[in-house]
């Protein structure tokens, strides 16, 4: 299962049925789980480990040292779950001891080519990232965001659940979840409601989800109204939980 012109070091701990494509590299303290399959010219390296039914396509670093001043080759991991796509020219960093020390990809991910991921980035599980979406440090993406192509992620900006961004969208300040947001500077432009009925969102989910949205973006209120008003709604709609945690914890600001 390992090509000969592959280069695996002897301590790289590898399940029996992974698959390594030709001239890639497996560094020493890598850990890959069953079923994985790592394509052609793949380059593998640091304290990674990546788990079960993952496909990495070819070309693509994971676990290179992150591009900081201040990494001083700390021993800071790379971790990647289960049944993820991660496509061509994708690049992963180790986290940095400034931070948790590990950046973090869950599982059910779908990510396209040339997508970057800095250190002690924390990304959740069934994302779908476009081609050349970008995230510098420290950001969070929630489940089921959806980042569109050529989206660039501000360092320390968190993304919540089921939002989906445009093509083309930087990102400054953290988006609340299930946001749709595009443009430069971002701006909010309604919910994500397709993306939380496939998700099997209730009608009546769905429009309390649309009421804090008016709320937070339409009513005229300050943020702290607002944030007060959501808390009232919340006591009817446990969905809007997540929003209100969201809203209490974002320290950069949210797109407004």
């Amino acid at each position: 299962m390992i090509h000969p012109t592959a280069i695996v070091h002897p301590n790289a701990q590898l399940a029996d049925d992974v698959e390594v494509g030709a001239y890639s590299i497996i560094g020493e303290h890598v850990e890959i789980g069953a079923a994985t399959v790592i394509g052609p010219h793949v380059v593998i390296n640091g304290h990674t480990r990546i788990g079960q039914q993952n496909r990495i396509f070819q070309f693509c670093s994971l676990g290179e040292i992150p591009q900081d001043k201040k990494y001083a080759n700390e021993p800071t991991r790379l971790e990647i779950g289960d049944h993820n796509t991660i496509r061509e020219f994708c690049t992963f960093n180790l986290g940095t001891a400034q931070d948790v020390g590990v950046t973090r990809v869950g599982n059910h991910n779908w990510i396209m080519a040339y997508v970057h991921l800095a250190h002690d980035c924390q990304v959740g599980n069934h994302t779908i990232f476009a081609n050349n979406a970008q995230l510098a440090g420290h950001v969070e993406v929630g489940d089921y965001a959806i980042l569109g192509g050529f989206t660039v992620v501000h360092q320390f900006v968190r993304i919540g659940a089921h939002i989906i961004t445009g093509m083309g969208t930087i990102l400054l300040q953290d988006v609340p979840p299930y946001v749709l947001v595009s443009g430069n500077p971002s701006s909010p432009h309604g919910i994500n409601s397709e993306g939380l009925k496939r998700r099997g969102f209730s009608s009546q989910s769905v429009m309390a989800i649309k009421r804090a949205y008016k709320t937070l973006y339409k009513s005229g209120l300050s943020l702290n109204d607002a944030k007060n008003t959501i808390a009232q709604q919340l006591t009817e709609h446990a969905e809007l939980q997540p929003l209100a945690d969201f809203l209490a914890n974002s320290e950069r600001g949210i797109v407004r």
